[in-house]
């Protein structure tokens, strides 16, 4: 689905996020629940009115072409919830595609060149080619003036340090890096080979350890004494995982069989949970907050737009029975 790939490498898309992260959630739902009793695609009413905003008309037609672009065949599929709520996202982008065409902003050819070339580019694998066609260019450009528009409205937007350290305060928990271990391993092809060399250095000193591994291990760490790295819960393979974690300081584990070959592990240091530092953290924080302004503040826009703008939807005249949002 190369359009969904490219709607979703940009600045803002919000309201179209949020109603495909329902559609990939309702897409677990079994068959029966999927089912569809009408017709998207029911020629008798595809030039049927569905949406104005201001002097534009928006037909079922062109709700059917914005779900084939972002979803693909898939929209097919889809149950009568998901369908509503990318509905309303196709609303909400031609109010503030209208918003954005009456405002003062200015696009120049150049950067709508720029923008539709790494649109393209962001979506495509390396060493493929596979031009935009008219409708994916119109959509894209449109987006990209939406987009333009609600930067201008939103780059003022600012967080404070006094926030950022509020965050942190409240949310400490988040930062709270769990248990982690310091392992080194040797590997080796024969399981022979691999109980040979534990008897040599079960119970030795990480020195002795390292210096095996350096001489015999088929690691690709080996030059490095064996050294794995640190890790958490959940990081390595499962069994693996249960070995390690269940060793003490110091201490060698049995000869572990998977499919890279026998492993002989060895955990050099256990590192207790401890709390990132404020300092370390905040930048993460910072660019949090600022996501939730820049939603918030989208949302009351959208809001404001509804309540002046001139615009009428249709929903007797869609082709399927439209599910108002429950949250509103």
């Amino acid at each position: 689905m190369k359009m969904l790939q490219l709607y979703k490498s940009g600045l803002i898309w919000l309201s179209l996020s949020a109603a495909l992260s329902l559609f990939i959630n309702c897409s677990d739902r079994s068959p029966s629940e999927l089912s569809q009793t009408f017709n998207l695609s029911d020629p008798e009413k595809r030039i049927h009115i569905i949406l104005r905003v201001q002097d534009v008309y928006y037909f079922n037609a062109d709700f059917e072409k914005h779900l084939q672009l972002i979803v693909g065949d898939e929209f097919k599929t889809l149950d009568l919830i998901s369908i509503s709520r990318l509905l309303d996202s196709f609303i909400e982008d031609k109010m503030l595609l209208t918003a954005a065409k009456n405002s003062d902003l200015s696009v120049s050819w150049q950067e709508q060149k720029q923008y539709l070339a790494k649109a393209s580019n962001d979506s495509l694998p390396d060493g493929k080619d596979s031009p935009l066609n008219e409708m994916e260019t119109q959509s894209l450009l449109e987006r990209f003036l939406i987009e333009k528009y609600i930067y201008e409205k939103v780059r003022n937007i600012e967080v404070e340090q006094d926030e950022i350290r509020d965050y942190y305060d409240v949310n400490k928990r988040e930062f709270l890096r769990p248990e982690r271990v310091s392992v080194s391993q040797i590997l080796l092809d024969t399981e022979e080979k691999a109980v040979e060399v534990f008897d040599r250095v079960n119970g030795s000193s990480e020195v002795v350890f390292q210096q095996m591994a350096k001489e015999v291990s088929s690691g690709v760490e080996a030059p490095k004494g064996g050294h794995l790295g640190i890790f958490e819960m959940n990081q390595l393979p499962s069994e693996m995982e249960k070995v390690i974690f269940s060793l003490k300081e110091g201490e060698t584990s049995q000869v572990v069989e998977s499919a890279y070959g026998f492993h002989i592990f060895r955990l050099d240091k256990k590192l207790e949970p401890e709390l990132e530092v404020l300092e370390k953290v905040s930048t993460d924080i910072r660019v949090k907050i600022l996501d939730q302004k820049i939603k918030q503040f989208v949302s009351r826009h959208l809001l404001d737009l509804k309540d002046t703008m001139d615009w009428e939807f249709y929903p007797k005249n869609l082709s399927f029975p439209y599910q108002r949002n429950s949250n509103e």
